[in-house]
């Protein structure tokens, strides 16, 4: 593995941590987040540049300040990882956009309802993914062989996915739905954005909850997958954290900016079930070749664009 110093101080944790739940309360309270309406896709395209951006200053803060406190090689090698790890989350990122789209499309959520479910959706991934990545570095840390079970988990996760890429999930199948709608009771219609309403003194849930526990079943599958493939970029609790919490606080600009023009890029599930086998590859060969960072950054990019080029190409044939 290629990095043994972690270069998180706790005032870097505290800073981050409340730069995160500034924006969350800015986007809850201050940004329309309690007012229903349909978000167009100039508005999601302003957030999504808002998202990259602060995430490369962020990089670009980060890459400063190493470079004055431990030197520039470890500054240049951290602000690799964080970069390479971010475009590795932001890329799986979208295999979650195209989720949302069948869980929305299968309860026929009204699209300006579609916004509050995933503000809740991202509170809750970020919470999880902290947990599982805390506990995932302690175990990396104490149990380094843990990695290749990783490497193989990635492998057979990207062959999964070339296998079952033309498949949609059964939704009425999935032991969660079931679980909730067994012990819950559940209204009829939908009330507005509420998850839970009052009637005859008796507590229902809307058909809303249940979208929003799917919407959070969603983000646990997809971490399992993505927090195991920046590992085999960097083991550094902070750099993992932060490149993870940027590229989900960007998540729902990003489904809102793809909602409506999924269907183009249907091919880049193959590049991103490539993707996690090449990351799983690279982790089980780690014992007799290193690939360096630069190379996997180059790597996939390579895979996500090429795939994203094939969608277009494809979809414009099939237009003509």
């Amino acid at each position: 593995m290629n990095t043994t110093i972690s270069i998180g101080e706790p005032w870097m944790w505290a800073a981050f941590i409340a730069f995160v739940l500034v924006m969350l309360a800015l986007d809850l309270f201050v940004f329309g987040g309690k007012q229903a309406h349909k978000v167009s896709v100039k508005e999601a395209a302003i957030w999504s540049l808002v998202w990259v951006s602060l995430a490369l200053l962020f990089n670009l803060g980060l890459w400063w300040h190493l470079g004055a406190t431990v030197g520039p090689e470890i500054a240049d090698q951290k602000a690799l990882e964080f970069l390479t790890g971010y475009l590795i989350e932001k890329s799986l990122s979208v295999d979650n956009v195209f989720i949302f789209l069948l869980i929305f499309s299968s309860f026929h959520v009204a699209a300006e309802y579609q916004r509050r479910v995933l503000i809740y959706g991202v509170l809750g991934a970020i919470v999880m993914r902290a947990i599982m990545i805390l506990a995932g570095a302690w175990i990396v840390r104490e149990f380094n062989w843990v990695l290749y079970l990783f490497g193989a988990f990635l492998v057979i996760t990207g062959i999964r996915m070339l296998v079952m890429a033309e498949k949609e999930p059964d939704l009425e199948k999935n032991p969660v739905l079931r679980l909730a709608r067994r012990h819950l009771r559940i209204s009829e219609g939908y009330h507005g954005e509420k998850f839970m309403v009052m009637k005859d003194g008796v507590r229902y849930f809307t058909p809303l909850f249940l979208v929003l526990i799917l919407i959070e079943a969603s983000d646990l599958i997809f971490a399992v997958d993505s927090i195991p493939a920046i590992f085999a970029i960097t083991t550094d609790p902070f750099i993992v954290f932060t490149s993870n919490i940027f590229a989900i606080m960007g998540l729902r600009a990003l489904y809102f900016l793809l909602a409506d023009v999924a269907d183009r890029f249907h091919l880049l599930k193959y590049g991103l079930a490539m993707v996690l086998a090449f990351i799983g590859s690279k982790m089980l060969i780690m014992p007799w070749y290193h690939v360096p960072v630069a190379a996997s950054l180059a790597i996939v990019a390579v895979l996500i664009g090429t795939s994203v080029v094939a969608s277009l190409i494809a979809t414009r044939k099939q237009d003509n």
